[in-house]
């Protein structure tokens, strides 16, 4: 992987050498009066995610970070996972730097900051020529922290920044060098040493012989083979009331639209249309360091979607694996066509839960904006158990309904389901109820990624480019499940 980052350390006692040093406060008042002093001049606050550098005299800049809750004090533990971002980013030109928790550091606050840290300074650095001089930036970023619990906390905060690395790796790589065998491949290096996560990957053939009828179809146009890849991690111990659970992630590698092309302006950002599959990668390698006691078993449908001579037609039926006929009219809502198979098969194990995630419609972004996925499923418990990991990990999500009066919007003349609706309204639910056929009486619940996986700007822990968005939800989801 191509990333750009500090090591992370932690130590008990402030490291020599610093050239900043991080202070976190949630107050002014609470300074000395020659800081307050300056502190008031400056605008400064305390809120989350405030900085205000203080030249010392020592010649290491004396950074204060504000993690201010509300009016009645309480803080969140996302407010520390900004602050975290925010110190990293004041001091994005120092070499050696460190951010002070102190004595008997809260092992969650340690976990955030971390994390915080540690991705907002992520920069994907693969595609710059060998010509190019490095940008400066900081070389380690060392986390002081004394207490019970606080080095556990630190070695999880920071599996949680590799594997958000790894998810925005996957993502921002060019589509025409991540092919799905190219995807496979990568996944695996990523898998290498656990002893608790297992990969493996259908070819054409196997595809062919399962009856992966939407993979296929989608996949008519590419020169490139098709995969399913599957990922299982199995905890190390067996947890009285541990459960199966299924993770099911969209991987169009490059989506052009098919013979219904995409505009240019369109096609331009399609390289993020596995962010779904590479979300599910990065969470799963999340879930040892969460000490996760479910059993965890991931599908992507992996094909990229391109027009070509024999590519899928709009009109063409295809059987899904599940035996359900599917009228295809745009080849641009293929998404939806590669996870009915993933998600048939996941359902015929019978897990106690199925999640998919996917970068499936613009509908739900035109609904929610650039920053929220839409959440829809058929069982209230595991919404409301995905709600929770959402905010647990500073990732928005917002519950959407799936209204049983639309689904006579998918009534084909010729087969059981059209792949779109008769109407140009509400896309992202009759994407949703698609779905929603291939799951069978499982609990189920979709997350919308929508234009949550790009970002245009920096903003918190999250960088210009791919965010990772939904790995950290989707690990925490099945570890709490």
């Amino acid at each position: 992987m191509a990333t750009y980052g500090p090591d992370l350390k932690l130590t008990a006692k402030t490291p020599r050498g610093a050239t900043a040093i991080g202070r976190l406060v949630d107050a002014v008042d609470g300074l000395s009066p020659d800081r307050e002093r300056f502190a008031d001049a400056s605008g400064f606050e305390a809120k989350a995610g405030q900085t205000l550098t203080i030249p010392s005299e020592d010649g290491a800049l004396e950074v204060l970070v504000g993690v201010g809750g509300e009016a009645d004090g309480s803080n969140s533990i996302d407010d520390y996972r900004n602050a975290g971002a925010a110190f990293a980013r004041s001091v994005s030109r120092q070499s050696t730097v460190a951010l002070v928790l102190g004595d008997d550091a809260d092992p969650e606050q340690v976990t955030a900051v971390t994390e915080g840290a540690g991705l907002a300074s992520y920069r994907y650095t693969a595609q710059k020529g060998s010509g190019t001089s490095p940008q400066p930036g900081t070389n380690r970023i060392t986390i002081v922290a004394k207490g019970r619990g606080v080095a556990g906390a630190f070695e999880v905060g920071q599996q949680l920044v590799a594997s958000v690395a790894l998810t925005r790796d996957l993502v921002n790589e060019p589509g025409g060098s991540l092919v799905p065998t190219a995807f496979v491949r990568k996944a695996r290096a990523a898998l290498r040493g656990s002893a608790r996560l297992k990969a493996a990957a259908w070819d054409e053939a196997r595809i062919a012989k399962e009856k992966l009828g939407g993979l296929q179809f989608v996949n008519q146009g590419s020169t490139h083979p098709p995969r399913l890849l599957t990922i299982t991690y199995t905890p190390a111990k067996k947890a009285r009331g541990a459960k199966k659970i299924a993770l099911v992630g969209k991987g169009i590698t490059f989506d052009s639209g098919g013979l219904s092309l995409k505009t240019g302006t369109g096609m331009m950002t399609m390289k993020i249309d596995m962010a779904g599959g590479a979300a599910v990668v990065g969470a799963m390698t999340m879930l040892e360091a969460l000490d996760c006691a479910n059993t965890v078993t991931a599908y992507i449908p992996l094909t990229d979607n391109m027009p070509s001579g024999d590519a899928g037609r709009p009109g063409d039926v295809f059987t899904a694996r599940n035996g359900k006929t599917v009228e295809v009219l745009n080849t641009d809502a293929e998404g939806r066509l590669v996870l009915a198979d993933a998600l048939s098969l996941a359902a015929e194990k019978k897990p106690d839960a199925i999640v998919d995630i996917a970068t499936l419609t613009g509908a739900v972004t035109a609904a929610l904006g650039p920053k929220y996925s839409g959440l829809m499923g058929n069982d209230d418990e595991l919404v409301t158990a995905i709600q929770d990991a959402a905010e647990a990990s500073g990732e928005k999500v917002w519950h959407l309904p799936l209204p049983t009066g639309y689904r006579k919007d998918l009534d084909s003349d010729v087969a059981d389901l059209r792949n779109i609706g008769k109407t140009p309204y509400g896309g992202a639910l009759t994407a949703g109820i698609f779905l929603s056929e291939f799951v069978g009486e499982v609990p189920w619940a979709h997350l919308d990624l929508g234009l949550a996986a790009l970002a245009d700007s920096d903003d918190g822990v999250v960088n210009k480019g791919a965010t990772g968005s939904g790995a950290r939800t989707l690990a925490r989801f099945a570890t709490a499940f």
